[in-house]
């Protein structure tokens, strides 16, 4: 029989054996298991910034970028681990998310910052992203799943069941990375950030009135997803049980808490609000980038998803994708050497054409499963990943545009890819290559009256009262008062 004893040491031997390490928690204070130094967590915050910063760009802002490094500071040095060189961004992506990578890296998206309606709810979330870090959500999640350290929130293609796991393991090729905590987890970093952004003296009521407004844009087929809803998934009513942890808080520690809204409506007066046009945009089913001077069509009913880095779209049935991105090379030939090394694909079939003018080459590859042992896995021609694609060369650039599906729908799925290459051409329209990115604008309430009332007197056109009404936290009949600030968008 194996005793306690026994089997304390079975567990020491063990942790021995692989290296780990076992530490007091910071923020818990259990003894645990640890798979991730904090030399290692700095390690991974530096090793994957720049991926973050290449696929989402940072959006440039001095005042704002200036007031979170100042809030982030201040929390940092009352949080649970305030030795972390922790580092501040805002990233330049239109959905509403913020998310940490271990090492003290913690991101805002401008998406994010426009939809706050005060200090206390942009505090209540820092606070919850630093919680991930002090309470090593990262290494305590890869203690159980061995893999996800990273946070890099890129953007996944909109349809996460595509072709499978093949089209993970794809992604991840093309430096596409995503980390999830436990419902747990994402309850203690509430917890936190109640905790942390009332101790720099925030109302953290307000980080729960913040989670009304996700659960609308989540409600509102019109808006973009709000990826901090499935990268934070839900343990249940979080905005009851926020609101209690923050009555709880305020009991035991009575203080003057504040929420400060005109002064942060003020800071984000001019931020920029949706897609920027610079990058690329949507429209009338072609996506436009004005600024490298290309277009092509985007197939009826498909998702899709820009960045940066790349531009993808998906079938809403899962079964096909595309990513548009930079290929590496000078020349067709090289940038085709490259793809095949680096995605470790076996060519069935090539082509070289012309499309529009454009040299081309066309290649049509099914991705290598990993060898074990030496020896090539046997793969089902059915469910490998089978790739279209076509790379392009066009103003001294080469493009690649990835045509995805299983062998199964690889076929069915090909005329649409090939629809969707062979109409790239040069953009030339000057309504699109001029077009303005729309800003989110801060005015004054001309009258007494309801928010519906007030934002029409302010422009904005009905059917964008809704929308409006979810960046101020407001429905179109609560009242507003004249002279009450209120965030309008415009071009």
């Amino acid at each position: 029989m194996c005793t306690l004893t026994n089997f304390r040491q079975l567990i020491i031997f063990i942790a021995l054996l692989f290296g780990f390490a076992c530490a007091r928690n910071p923020v818990t204070g259990k003894r645990e298991i640890s798979l991730m130094s904090t030399e290692q967590e700095i390690a991974i915050g530096k090793e994957s910034h720049p991926s973050v910063i290449a696929t989402m760009g940072l959006y440039e802002d001095k005042n704002l970028q200036a007031f979170m490094n100042e809030k982030g500071k201040a929390m940092a040095k009352v949080s649970h681990r305030p030795d972390l060189p922790y580092q501040f961004y805002i990233v330049d992506s239109p959905i509403v998310n913020a998310f940490a990578v271990p090492g003290g890296y913690v991101y805002f998206t401008r998406g994010i910052l426009a939809h706050f309606n005060n200090e206390a709810e942009f505090a209540g979330v820092l606070g919850h992203e630093i919680g991930h870090i002090t309470a090593k959500h990262a290494a305590r999640s890869q203690k159980s799943q061995l893999l996800s350290t990273i946070a890099l929130i890129g953007g996944a293609v909109l349809a996460p069941q595509v072709v499978g796991e093949n089209i993970e393991a794809l992604q991840q090729g093309l430096g596409l990375l995503s980390l999830k905590y436990s419902r747990d987890h994402e309850s203690e970093s509430d917890k936190l950030g109640v905790e942390y952004s009332s101790k720099i003296g925030y109302d953290a009521h307000q980080m729960a009135d913040f989670f009304g407004t996700l659960k609308r844009l989540s409600d509102n087929s019109g808006q973009a997803i709000p990826q901090f809803m499935s990268t934070h998934p839900d343990p249940g009513n979080r905005f009851t049980r926020v609101h209690e942890l923050a009555k709880d808080y305020q009991a035991k520690n009575p203080a003057s808490y504040q929420v400060d809204r005109d002064r942060y409506l003020r800071l984000i007066d001019g931020i920029m609000y949706g897609e920027d046009p610079k990058q690329g945009f949507v429209e009338n089913g072609y996506f436009y980038h004005p600024e490298l001077r290309f277009q092509f069509p985007v197939p009826n009913s498909w998702q899709s998803q820009n960045s940066p880095s790349q531009f993808q779209m998906a079938a809403k049935d899962g079964k096909s994708a595309m990513i548009l991105m930079l290929a590496k090379g000078n020349s067709l030939d090289e940038a085709a050497q490259n793809l095949v090394k680096e995605l470790s694909l076996n060519v069935l079939e090539t082509s070289k054409t012309t499309i529009n003018g454009n040299p081309a080459y066309v290649l049509i590859s099914r991705q290598q499963q990993q060898q074990q042992q030496g020896q090539q896995q046997q793969q089902d021609p059915k469910t490998a990943l089978q790739i279209g694609t076509w790379l392009i060369q066009y103003n001294n650039a080469v493009y690649a545009l990835h045509g995805l599906a299983t062998g199964a729908d690889f076929n069915s799925s090909f005329s649409t890819f090939k629809q969707v290459a062979e109409n790239f051409r040069s953009l030339s329209d000057p309504d699109k290559l001029n077009r303005k990115a729309e800003r989110i604008v801060v005015k004054s309430s001309p009258r007494d009256g309801s928010f519906r009332e007030v934002v029409t007197a302010l422009g904005m056109p009905a059917n964008r009262v809704e929308e409006a009404g979810i960046l101020n936290g407001l429905k179109a009949d609560d009242r507003v008062k004249r002279g009450a600030l209120v965030k309008v968008i415009s071009r």
